[in-house]
Formats: structure tokens, C-alpha cells, sequence
């Protein structure tokens, strides 16, 4: 991920990286329609190689070592939404569990609002209390949810999605860069638990499918 999770995608054997839930997102830009096609393509070849390499891939090295793609939707720019951000600085912070039971302390930094698949949506975008204190991930949210695909094309726990704080009241969300928390690769790390409040009541055919290994 040279963008997704590990200061809150923890390891089970107590991992200390400078990692968050799983990595650092590039500074978020406004894509034209043109040019937002080539982004998904660079994203996807950018995860490709992230996980074929040994010192960045939570693959376990029995499925590293014939892995060759990950599993991605087709791109889809539909899925690519301009939200209204509405900050919420009163939000006090809450411990957001995680799949071996561990807990993180975030915040709700804001609220996302969005029109997809023809009906209104909003989602909380949440930061963590530790990683706002690092220089290198001031100013990054997080924004982790689930939808309908999860157990049939995605992964049952829901997907994440690495944001930065925007300027302005906008925020864009591209559920084409939807990827897997760590977990559903490898057992040993310990990834946050989407919040109910979260749940998205439609299919987000975008982003990383379900992991399927290539055992040798």
C-alpha cells in the first residue's frame, strides 16, 4: 500500500511499523473523466506490485510466490463521487474494535454525503488519535465500510478505502481503490471492524474482490 493500515491493522505478534491500517495515501486530487480511467489502472498496477514484493506483501510466502494479480472489478468512473464533507469537531472519540480484539481510539472527523446508484448515501470518515500525532499521517482519514457484494464478490468483513483531509467541503471517494483489510490474506494481522453505522444497502461493484489463493 504505499497507501492500505498498521498502527490499527496491528499484527498479531504486536508488529511496530510506520505503518497505519495499512499505508500512507498520495495527496487526493480531482481527476478529469479522462484521466480518472489511467488513475484506477496506475492504482491497480501500484497494489499488483505491492503485493508480489516480500517486504511490503501480506501474503503469506506459500500464496506470494505464485501470485500475479489481485482480483479487481472492472474499473467503473460512476463509482468515483464528489461528496459533501460536513466536519463534525465535536465528535468524541471512541475505541473501534478490531478482528483478534484489540482496539484503536478513533474519531469521527467528518460526514460524507453522496448520491450512488440513485439514492442519497453518506458514510463516517473516521482518525485515528495516534497516527494524527506522526508528520506523515496528519492528515490522513480513514474510511472503512461494507455493502452488498460482501460474501459473494467481496470479502465478508467489508473494505477500506485510504482518504486525505480535503481543503475545501468536498471530498472525492473512488470505491474503485476499495481493498481488503490485511486479514483476509493473512490470519496474523488484526484489521478494525467496519462500524454497522457504515453499511452500504447496495452493491459496490468497484474496487478489490475476495481473495481466491493459488496454492503450488
Amino acid at each position: 500500500m504505499r497507501i492500505i493500515v498498521l498502527i490499527l491493522c496491528l499484527t498479531v505478534l504486536s508488529c511496530k511499523t510506520d505503518k497505519k491500517y495499512h499505508d500512507a495515501p498520495e495527496k487526493q486530487e480531482v481527476v478529469l473523466e479522462t484521466g480518472a480511467l489511467q488513475a484506477i489502472l496506475n492504482y491497480q498496477k501500484e497494489k499488483n506490485e505491492e503485493f508480489k514484493n516480500p517486504e511490503t506483501s501480506p501474503l503469506p510466502d506459500r500464496y506470494r510466490k505464485n501470485f500475479e494479480t489481485l482480483d479487481f472489478f472492472a474499473p467503473d468512473t460512476t463509482y468515483v463521487v464528489t461528496a459533501k464533507f460536513v466536519r463534525t469537531p465535536e465528535a468524541l472519540p471512541f475505541m473501534m474494535p478490531s478482528t483478534t480484539g484489540d482496539e484503536s481510539e478513533e474519531t469521527v472527523y467528518g460526514i460524507a454525503h453522496f448520491t450512488l446508484n440513485g439514492k442519497n448515501r453518506q458514510l463516517e470518515v473516521y482518525q485515528n488519535k495516534e497516527l494524527m500525532l506522526q508528520e506523515k499521517y496528519r492528515d490522513y482519514l480513514f474510511l472503512p465500510f461494507t455493502d452488498n457484494t460482501n460474501g459473494v464478490q467481496t470479502y465478508t468483513g467489508g473494505r477500506y478505502i485510504d482518504l486525505t483531509i480535503p481543503a475545501g467541503e468536498t471530498i472525492i471517494i473512488d470505491f474503485n481503490k476499495a481493498y481488503n483489510p490485511y486479514c483476509a490474506y493473512n490470519k496474523k494481522f488484526s484489521c478494525p471492524i467496519v462500524p454497522s453505522v457504515n453499511n452500504l444497502d447496495t452493491e459496490i461493484l468497484a474496487g478489490v474482490k475476495a481473495f481466491k489463493p493459488i496454492k503450488s
